[in-house]
């Protein structure tokens, strides 16, 4: 890589003055690593306003973001009087950086001799140069006054939601400065829609030549657990203790609970930090493409929405195969796909979702969907919620069913009594991967959004996990395995036992 004039001497400077402040290589010269000295390029090789750098755990951010401050504190990037702060959503998180850096001082001859630290407030600072650097958390009290030329935001994917305000006051008060520089590193967040999803988002649409982004991950579609693909998403995996890390990775692998933190923290993927109903490695265990239903015996699910909501059926044969049927209004479709920020329009296109006609659901095209499914299957059983039935009922009754056809249908509530056995065998199944869902994308949406909470019996049920997301393909998928003939139930011990691991 070619480096600019301002790189090199930065480069220089740190290695010169910085030393390692923890950890196998303490006290030893700082060499910055491959992927270090591209940041530094892409920070100071060109104008850049902001940049955003999101990476696993455990790959030197906060020592490279000490770095930083050092430079502008009292190497060539200072600035007379210059005001450096550190963000962080916590007080603990602040004080991480400030203690590295502080670390690099006291640990460093020449840097002791011309930077003073405060333990007790966290600053640093240069009086020859008028610089000075405090780490503030997310409850300072207040932003005014400050007039910052750098800025630095530490772990920004911990904020929810699309807003910080703490980060908005500093950028705001950097309007004083004539090149101020905001410098963002974090994992990523867990949705689409926080504050460091947004900016990532848009920094990668080249939008703004001066706002920088730099994305470690593992793709979503690869396997997180071959080591191979692991090692590839980390920048600095030389620093990395691999023993850690294939543990955890091993730990992910059998214990589920443990899978989405795993994902979020070392794959660097947005994924909540919640534990769903079933982890995406176990759905994606289940995607072979099913087989047609023509002629077999299906069991289905029906979860009827109200209005303008997502309505639902799922079709199970005895031999697992899933087909999905998902239905919203014509009218609204893009606003509604901007407001659950997911692609319902591009969906429905290419005939995943289909629509009827206004802006609310017509129960009278989902009632002929009906009679073409008992056309051409042996429906034994149609699971659904009695709550919208009455409202379908003089559907089913217009588009030709007999009295026996309509005896099929039965009442699921989707209460913790109703919902948890069938929660329970759905999960079996999954594990043991007899369901072949093929993948289908609103199916699998509704699969990422779904957890579940239990009342004092233990009894479970499904709820959402963001107040946008949709579950109601994995309400009818349970209601449809509900109603079916029950397996002998998975001894989950044994299925533990049995898990691959490396």
């Amino acid at each position: 890589m070619k480096l600019s004039s301002r790189t090199k001497r930065n480069i220089n400077w740190i290695e010169t003055h910085c030393v390692v402040p923890e950890g196998r290589l303490v006290g030893k010269p700082v060499k910055l690593s491959p992927a270090q000295v591209e940041w530094m390029e892409m920070i100071y090789g060109s104008k850049t306003r902001t940049f955003i750098l999101s990476i696993p755990r455990k790959n030197g951010k906060t020592a490279f973001s000490a770095m930083i401050v050092l430079l502008h504190l009292v190497g060539p990037e200072a600035v007379f009087n210059g005001q450096l702060y550190s963000t962080a959503n916590s007080k603990d998180q602040a004080g991480v950086l400030f203690n590295l850096a502080a670390k690099m001082v006291r640990m460093s001859p020449s840097l002791s001799a011309y930077v003073g630290v405060r333990d007790t407030n966290k600053h640093l600072y240069c009086s020859e140069l008028g610089t000075v650097y405090k780490a503030l958390s997310a409850d300072s009290t207040t932003a005014m006054g400050m007039s910052p030329v750098l800025h630095i935001n530490d772990e920004g994917g911990q904020v929810r939601g699309p807003r910080n305000d703490l980060f908005e006051a500093l950028e705001t008060a950097s309007a004083a400065q004539e090149n101020p520089l905001t410098i963002v590193i974090s994992t990523q967040a867990p949705t689409d829609g926080d504050f460091l999803s947004i900016m990532i988002d848009d920094a990668l649409t080249g939008a703004d030549q001066t706002v920088k982004c730099k994305v470690y991950q593992v793709p979503v579609d690869d396997n997180i657990f071959d080591p191979e693909v692991l090692a590839k998403a980390q920048p600095n995996w030389h620093l990395m203790n691999h023993e850690e890390v294939f543990k955890m990775m091993r730990d992910a692998q059998r214990m589920p609970s443990k899978e989405s933190g795993f994902r979020n923290l070392v794959g660097n993927q947005r994924v909540e930090a919640s534990n769903p109903f079933i982890t995406r490695s176990v759905w994606m265990d289940n995607g072979t493409e099913p087989h047609p239903l023509n002629g077999m015996n299906v069991y289905a699910g029906l979860d009827l929405s109200s209005v303008n909501d997502l309505t639902a059926l799922v079709l199970v044969s005895d031999n697992g195969d899933v087909h999905s049927r998902f239905w919203l209004p014509e009218e609204g479709l893009a606003e509604k796909s901007r407001n659950d920020r997911v692609p319902y329009d591009l969906w429905a296109k290419n005939g995943f979702l289909l629509t009827t006609p206004g802006r609310s659901i017509e129960y009278e095209f989902i009632a002929y969907e009906l009679r073409d499914i008992f056309n051409t299957c042996n429906v034994k059983a149609l699971a659904f919620d009695r709550y919208n039935m009455k409202f379908l009922r003089p559907w089913l009754e217009k588009a030709g069913f007999s009295e026996e056809e309509l005896e099929r249908f039965v009442e699921f509530g989707q209460g913790f009594v109703s919902m948890s056995p069938a929660i329970r065998e759905l999960e079996s199944r999954l594990l043991q991967k007899q369901l072949k869902h093929g993948n289908h994308p609103v199916l699998t949406m509704c699969a990422a959004n779904a957890i579940t909470v239990s009342d004092p019996a233990g009894n479970r049920k499904f709820t959402k996990q963001k107040a946008s997301g949709r579950i109601d393909g994995m309400v009818a998928l349970a209601q449809a395995v509900g109603v079916m003939p029950q397996e002998t139930e998975v001894d989950f011990d044994d299925y533990l036992r049995n898990v691959i691991t490396l």
